[in-house]
């Protein structure tokens, strides 16, 4: 490709809205435009990164044996309200009516269209198991779209839906997408992490998130340093916490604590750990149609991990209570406890289980408990809520857990039969009875991965793309435009190298070296070729972009060098 005739428009100036290297790069080499709130157009260089991606992940899921298909991007209503997510999916899910009145949505995922594609036409278990999987864009109406295409509004995205007449054969494939996606991953040149993940609003019995590993990434990562053990922050376990300090001792009796309204105060009072103080944590649950307040008991020295608390009441979303909602649950903030707590829901974090000596809130102002027994609370009181930090235990063999940032790239669920029942999409069992299918969903992110390879390889120049998902594979950078001798050996070796395959640009523009060299830098191929004032004694320079690496070689000698760096 002649950069002469292609189209890129470079520019020095970011985005004003733009944090995140990847936001700031893809703007300013001309790989994206933004076209509205969390919309973008590809320009050329972002179309051909989208394409070798897609390229990537349809190999290896033709390779694994599934099924290439276009669900329609708009989707009725009814096969959402046949599901039941019509109303509980939230506000990202765009709905509309058109002309005849009739509800509609922008597909932000595909489970109720991939159900319906077989409902009636899959009949038996001897048509099982059967995967399909699109390419193709989607749309979740974010709040607050930002950080370029990595949250965007529009995306493009490949799922996958499986289907399958066991729960044993839905394993079977959700490790094989596992894999897959591993594969993808690492052809792509990405370090990433298979994580335990919560399954959020598309349900089922279990997850794993892919998350490449970067500084700049929204996702916490919680892994063990002496086995495997990995998993998203909103679905990490660790191994109870204990402590050496001293317990209080006192029999369960009820204490003045005046204006003691936190942890710290109430741990200072006593003279004891916050690990033996009860911390209540109040927040509004909303529901389809009412809103309430919910209380979540966590230990003192702990954070309630939203999602978690999220999952326990069922909700769904919960926001901070104000004083009116905590004034109407009849709840006294600051003293507010699980004894005697009585015509509102709240849930226990599970380690604080048949704890004993614990000091927490009597519901009444000034006033805490002390010596309680946390044991006398009905089995569904109790919940996994608390957020797992670095330093804590895995709960698999007791090492060390860490915390790093990373971005999630992919998600594979189970969702066993919970669309299929829903919708009524049965087959018949090898005994002649009518089932649901079994069913598993596979998300890579196509668009959003461009934005993740960037995060995770770049510097303060620009992008550095590595040789397995760069759009070009190298420059050839003219230093002189004027110099017929440069011109005419940049010219045979652009024609020579595309004889053997490389991908190459050649840039051939009518613009002063320093501007080439910035852009270069920029667009971040992974070599470059200079072609300058050497070239009169037989040499050239080669760039590399990773560390910005130069040597000089014999011009005779660029098309064999070339190609053993690229082939």
């Amino acid at each position: 490709m002649r950069f002469s005739k292609f189209y890129a428009p470079t520019t020095k100036e970011a985005p004003k809205d733009a944090t995140l290297p990847s936001h700031i790069y893809l703007v300013r080499g001309g790989f994206v435009e933004q076209n509205g709130a969390g919309l973008y157009n590809f320009l050329p260089l972002g179309k051909i990164m989208l394409d070798k991606i897609s390229r990537v992940i349809k190999e290896e899921m033709d390779e694994a044996g599934a099924l290439n298909v276009d669900f329609s991007v708009v989707t009725s209503a009814e096969l959402w309200r046949d599901s039941g997510r019509f109303d509980v999916f939230g506000k990202e899910l765009l709905r509309f009516k058109d002309r005849k009145e009739n509800d509609f949505v922008i597909s932000p995922t595909n489970e109720e269209s991939a159900v319906a594609m077989v409902r009636g036409k899959v009949n038996s278990y001897k048509q099982l198991p059967l995967n399909l999987y699109q390419i193709n864009t989607k749309f979740r109406d974010e709040a607050r779209p930002r950080f370029g295409i990595l949250r965007g509004r529009e995306f493009v995205m490949k799922d996958a839906y499986s289907f399958h007449a066991s729960s044993d054969d839905l394993r079977r494939e959700f490790e094989l997408m596992q894999d897959v996606y591993g594969k993808i991953l690492t052809r792509l040149g990405l370090e990433y992490k298979a994580v335990a993940a919560d399954s959020g609003a598309i349900g089922g019995s279990g997850s794993k998130e892919f998350i490449v590993l970067a500084k700049n990434g929204e996702d916490d990562v919680v892994s063990c340093n002496c086995c495997k053990y990995a998993a998203n922050i909103e679905a990490a376990k660790r191994k109870p916490r204990v402590t050496d300090a001293a317990a209080p001792e006192a029999n369960a009796a009820k204490f003045l604590t005046p204006n003691a309204k936190t942890i710290k105060d109430v741990a200072e009072f006593f003279k004891v750990a916050e690990f033996y103080c009860i911390k209540a944590v109040i927040k509004k649950a909303i529901y389809k149609e009412y809103q309430k307040a919910v209380v979540f008991f966590v230990r003192g020295n702990d954070e309630l991990q939203d999602v978690k608390a999220l999952n326990a009441c069922g909700a769904l979303e919960l926001v901070d209570a104000d004083e009116n909602d905590v004034k109407d649950a009849g709840l006294v903030a600051g003293f507010c406890g699980p004894v005697g707590l009585s015509g509102v829901d709240f849930y226990i974090d599970n380690e604080l289980k048949n704890a004993n000596n614990m000091i927490c809130g009597a519901n009444e102002i000034d006033y805490h408990y002390v010596g309680v027994s946390v044991s006398s609370f009905n089995d569904d009181r109790f919940k996994d809520l608390v957020s797992v930090n670095h330093g804590d235990r895995c709960p698999e063999c007791g090492g060390v857990l860490s915390v790093s940032k990373g971005i999630e790239v992919g998600h594979v669920f189970m969702l066993g039969d919970k669309y299929s029942s829903a919708m009524n999409a049965t087959f018949l069992d090898q005994n002649g009875k009518a089932k649901p299918f079994m069913m598993g969903c596979y998300g890579i992110g196509v668009s959003r991965l461009m934005a993740v390879m960037i995060e995770a390889s770049h510097d303060e120049k620009g992008m550095i793309w590595k040789k397995q998902c760069a759009p070009f594979d190298l420059m050839i950078v003219i230093s002189n435009m004027k110099d017929e001798n440069s011109v005419n050996y940049a010219q045979n070796l652009y024609q020579e190298l595309k004889k053997c395959g490389i991908n190459v640009m050649l840039d051939d523009r009518n613009e002063r070296f320093g501007v080439k060299i910035n852009d270069y830098e920029l667009l971040g191929f992974p070599y470059a070729l200079v072609v300058g004032k050497g070239l009169n004694d037989g040499v050239v320079e080669i760039i590399k972009r990773d560390g910005l690496e130069k040597s000089q070689i014999k011009s005779q000698d660029a098309l064999k060098n070339i190609k053993e760096l690229l082939c």
